[in-house]
């Protein structure tokens, strides 16, 4: 009997046939083109046949090494006839980080996207010993000369077309032989501390996903909906979210570059979007700077009606209320007034539903997009567990909460408020890592997630901090440094902040802002400076900043606040090794880096240094 995720792919072509499949942006044009049902079942058929021809053995590894493109999709789905295993690589890895996971995972074939990734697989082939392929799949790839195991995307799919009766039932028998229990997919973990670790991630692990998502979201729909996919694939939440719209018939846009989301969505207007919380703190911050320059009058009526959307969707529709006759009319004033032009000016005309997770969320940020009229389920999950472990249901979910367990999914405090998920989307250990497995898989089956929370009367459970991330301080006091970096991230100056604090005597931070909102706040002010480092270091724009962060504060406890902090002259990156691909603050990598930086915050003369 072949795996789901072997089936359903012709199932679909054959219900749905020519209708859109897969949305995407042609290499060499900014125009959107389209992949039907059925050429989408063809093309993996034909790379299904390649890999068998490739040399890809029964149960062997593919890399994937590329930003999000549809060859993606179908090299995961041709793998998967091939009773192969799929392992992501994300594009903005180093050939270092990249030599890691092909040979850690014993990758045969590796796909890769643009020249750049060619260039470092290619470097490879004689450091990756079991490396037998590469196939690229952008057109304007150049090849390196007398490179006799590349092939264009183009070619291999060729080769699949010169299929025999011997390759085809060789592919067939691989279908068939499939087992539940085969590793569906290798993800990589981005390391905040230490080397990645293969998350083997089996079929049925998915099909629990698949099933609990379901009960979850039952009105997802193949008619209406469309999904734009801004996480990269080599992320759990969006490769699980992809699949799960795609097994359900919903088309799914492909947003190739990063730094065009925003374009992206108002040229998709997409229905459903999985989503990291950065995304939607960047969107609030818009809105919320072009309303502050907005006329009195016109600020007024949009507090008013933010004030009417969080009565009637988070006091009334969250709770399962029936919404009161007047406050009804007074919101769909408002909605055609200001919410739907809000919505159409942003791209989402017609939202329907937009999981977000990876990190927290401010409470006044969800409440604010619920008001107008986006509906941000909060969620909690990671690739160990196949991603979602809770979220929040279609009503009565709680603001400050991460949901309730999803179906089958059974969650409990362990100690040092440790957050532990027994469920059957749980992974089946780490690759080539028995010991780091049994440090996270005990003898009852429950997985230790390493972050920290709390379960209340109703079930939700509330997140606190990785456990690895709690400071404490020199006067005995713990912190939860996420806590104060979520709360500052909703600001139109800030754009990250690493929280310092652990073994000093009080909290502090360094602080990367959002430049381009310091530039106009300082000619605004007339603020005159020669370089980016003299911007960051003038006296005037570091006080009003402390004022900013003050207010954020001001209900914490003393020893909770950010005491000192130093604006830092550029952005910390994945290029420097400081985030994750998953843009998480690598923290180790920071307090190392900058210590000199951080040590002169506690010196008794607070004082900056480059």
């Amino acid at each position: 009997m072949a795996n789901e995720f072997v089936e359903v792919i012709p199932r679909l072509a054959e219900q749905y046939g020519e209708r859109e499949a897969i949305r995407y942006k042609e290499y060499d044009s900014e125009d959107w083109t389209s992949l039907s049902w059925n050429n989408f079942g063809k093309q993996i058929e034909q790379a299904s046949i390649a890999l068998y021809r490739a040399g890809l053995d029964e149960l062997g590894k593919i890399a994937i090494f590329s930003q999000n493109c549809p060859e993606i999709l179908i090299s995961h789905f041709a793998t998967f006839c091939n009773r192969g295993i799929p392992v992501p690589i994300y594009a903005t890895s180093s050939k270092e980080e990249a030599k890691y996971i092909i040979n850690d995972s014993g990758a045969q074939v590796i796909f890769v996207g643009d020249q750049h990734q060619y260039d470092i697989a290619h470097s490879l082939l004689d450091e990756c010993p079991g490396l037998k392929v590469i196939v690229s799949y952008q057109p304007g790839v150049v090849h390196a000369q007398g490179d006799q195991r590349s092939l264009s995307w183009g070619n291999f799919l060729a080769m699949g077309e010169e299929a025999t009766t011997a390759h085809t039932t060789a592919v067939e028998e691989r279908k068939q032989a499939g087992l539940p229990s085969d590793i569906m997919c290798l993800i990589y973990t981005s390391g905040t501390t230490g080397v990645p670790k293969g998350v083997m991630l089996t079929h049925s692990n998915f099909n629990a996903c698949e099933l609990i998502h379901e009960i979850r979201l039952p009105d997802l729909s193949d008619e209406t909906d469309i999904s734009l996919s801004f996480l990269p694939f080599s992320h759990i939440f969006e490769l699980g979210w992809s699949f799960l719209c795609i097994s359900h018939g919903i088309r799914v846009a492909i947003n190739h570059d990063p730094k065009e989301i925003q374009r992206a969505v108002k040229e998709i207007h997409p229905t459903c979007m999985c989503s990291v919380p950065r995304f939607w703190e960047k969107v609030y911050t818009a809105i919320r700077d072009n309303v502050s320059k907005a006329k009195p009058l016109v600020r007024m009526m949009f507090k008013q009606a933010i004030a009417c959307g969080i009565k009637r969707n988070v006091k009334y529709k969250r709770a399962g209320k029936k919404v009161p006759l007047l406050l009804e009319k007074e919101y769909q004033y408002f909605e055609k007034k200001i919410f739907s032009r809000l919505r159409n000016a942003i791209g989402f005309e017609n939202p329907h539903v937009f999981p977000t997770a990876g990190a927290m969320l401010s409470d006044n940020i969800t409440e604010f997009l619920h008001a107008i009229g986006i509906n941000i389920i909060i969620g909690y999950g990671l690739s160990e567990t196949c991603a979602t472990v809770t979220c929040y249901p279609s009503s009565n979910w709680t603001l400050g909460t991460v949901g309730t367990a999803m179906p089958s999914v059974k969650i409990k405090i362990g100690e040092q408020n440790e957050i532990l998920v027994k469920a059957p989307t749980v992974m089946k250990g780490y690759y080539n890592k028995p010991e780091e497995t049994a440090k996270v898989l005990d003898s009852d089956g429950w997985f230790h997630t390493g972050d920290c929370g709390s379960i209340n009367e109703a079930g939700e459970l509330v997140l606190t901090e990785r456990l690895k991330d709690l400071y404490k301080t020199s006067n005995g006091k713990y912190i939860a440094p996420q806590v104060l970096e979520t709360r500052l991230a909703q600001d139109i100056f800030i754009e990250q902040v690493a929280v310092i604090g652990d073994g000093k005597k009080f909290v502090s931070a360094l602080i990367v802002p959002a430049f381009d909102q310091l530039k106009a706040y300082a000619e605004k002010k007339r603020i005159a400076y020669g370089s980016i480092e003299e911007l960051v270091n003038n006296r005037d724009l570091h006080n009003m900043l402390e004022r900013r962060i003050n207010d954020y504060q001001k209900d914490l406890a003393s020893y909770e606040q950010i005491k000192k902090f130093i604006i830092m002259p550029r952005a910390f990156t994945m290029e420097t090794g400081e985030i994750t691909n998953t843009l998480k603050i690598r923290r180790a990598v920071i307090l190392k880096r900058y210590a000199k930086l951080i040590d002169a915050i506690y010196m008794a003369e607070f004082k900056k240094q480059d």
